[in-house]
């Protein structure tokens, strides 16, 4: 093996390295998950060197300058607040789903969008019905996948627009879908209890993940794209392996409809959110359930990790969002301030900030320490579903059943 090249990466904290191996070029990541303000560069230093070969003496100044960097941007104070930059018209019907800064709509179109003027770059057409799951090849970014009512998904080119495939076989709608990290293939969830794992070079189907009773209505990859984990209205989750479509585990212990589901970033733990009030902890490994989070009083919509994956957060149909730790599941702060329903939660890169999407035609941004709020995002007429942030975490877009998205700087 011959290390070639270090780079960084910011959100979480990580070095890519790629080195060549049998002639090939490959990437390996080293992880810095627990990076902060006061650690120690150099010890930090000499487990690296001890734990990865092909760290050697020649390269060590570099690391080490990689670190210091991460190590900046660690210590950086967020006190950022958000003004409205643009308002994004979508159509004559309202949205069903942002991801990044693509919409999809009822009109069975998408569109992407270039969030620093504003203006349309592509409208995908060629759906026939509802445009109700969407995605980028996050981190690539060059192409985008469409899940519709009409059974079909569609893979496009996000700089021309071109259609690529579509991939055809499903008997019912589709309503989640996800790339792998490493862009190779697409995963497909549907009402007709399927999931199922397309090639994004060839666009033939892969594999039909059968096993749900009913609808699936959440999927995640993790982090190696090995596993892929989807969550059910049958009251239950279900881990695959990724290469053979088998089952590797069943996840039961809810008692009402999942409604989503996700890794953290090192691979080891998978995070259940359900209409029974509750989110459950599963070690990804062992298929156990580790810890139950209660404290709703009403449906859990969404649950997400922090980048790092040493929190987690829950939206509630209570109006009320929560942070707890990954590490002792204990509930660290209360989000209380909305109207209505919370439908959508998500963390901003920085593991600092919570954002809220609500019912109440508000967003909101909440410090993670003291689960205080730190700005309400206001403007919407109709009720938000949907919101992200971007990977810098300097701007935000929301969208709502107003036909309108909203970037925020």
């Amino acid at each position: 093996m011959r290390l070639k090249r270090l780079h960084i990466r910011y959100y979480p904290p990580g070095i890519f390295l790629d080195y060549e191996k049998g002639g090939q070029l490959r990437t390996k990541s080293i992880d810095l998950l627990n990076l902060t303000p006061e650690t120690d560069v150099n010890e930090l230093l000499s487990d690296i060197r001890a734990a990865e070969p092909l760290i050697t003496s020649s390269c060590v100044e570099q690391v080490k300058v990689l670190i210091c960097r991460l190590q900046e941007k660690v210590s950086q104070k967020d006190d950022r607040k958000f003004y409205l930059f643009r308002v994004l018209i979508n159509t004559d019907q309202s949205c069903t789903n942002i991801f990044g800064f693509i919409t999809g709509s009822y009109d069975r179109t998408c569109k992407i969008w270039d969030t620093a003027s504003g203006e349309e770059l592509h409208t995908l057409e060629g759906h026939r019905n509802v445009v109700y799951a969407i995605a980028f090849n996050n981190p690539y970014g060059d192409k985008v996948a469409t899940g519709s009512f009409d059974k079909t998904c569609k893979l496009w080119s996000a700089e021309t627009g071109k259609c690529f495939y579509t991939f055809r076989g499903h008997t019912a709608e589709i309503v989640c879908l996800a790339f792998n990290p490493q862009s190779t293939l697409v995963a497909t969830g549907s009402m007709d209890t399927m999931a199922k794992l397309w090639d994004v070079e060839s666009g033939k189907e892969m594999s039909t993940l059968a096993g749900h009773f009913a609808e699936i209505i959440s999927l995640s990859f993790n982090t190696t794209g090995d596993r892929l984990v989807t969550g059910s209205f049958d009251h239950t989750a279900i881990l695959w392996d990724v290469s053979t479509g088998s089952k590797v585990h069943v996840l039961t212990g809810h008692r009402g409809e999942i409604s989503c589901v996700q890794f953290n970033w090192d691979c080891s733990l998978i995070v259940t959110a359900s209409l029974d009030k509750t989110c459950k902890v599963w070690d990804a490994d062992s298929g156990q359930c580790l810890a139950t989070l209660l404290g709703h009083n009403d449906e859990v919509l969404d649950v997400c990790f922090n980048y790092t994956g040493q929190l987690i957060a829950t939206a509630s149909a209570d109006g009320t969002s929560r942070v707890f730790s990954a590490e002792t599941f204990q509930c660290l702060c209360q989000l209380e301030g909305h109207k209505g329903e919370i439908s959508k939660v998500c963390f901003n890169p920085q593991g600092s900030r919570v954002l809220t999407a609500s019912v109440d035609k508000a967003a909101r941004v909440w410090c993670v320490n003291t689960g205080v709020c730190l700005q309400v995002l206001e403007g919407h007429s109709d009720e938000i579903f949907s919101c992200a942030f971007n990977y810098e975490g300097d701007t935000i877009i929301t969208g709502s059943k107003d036909n309108t998205c909203r970037i925020w700087h």
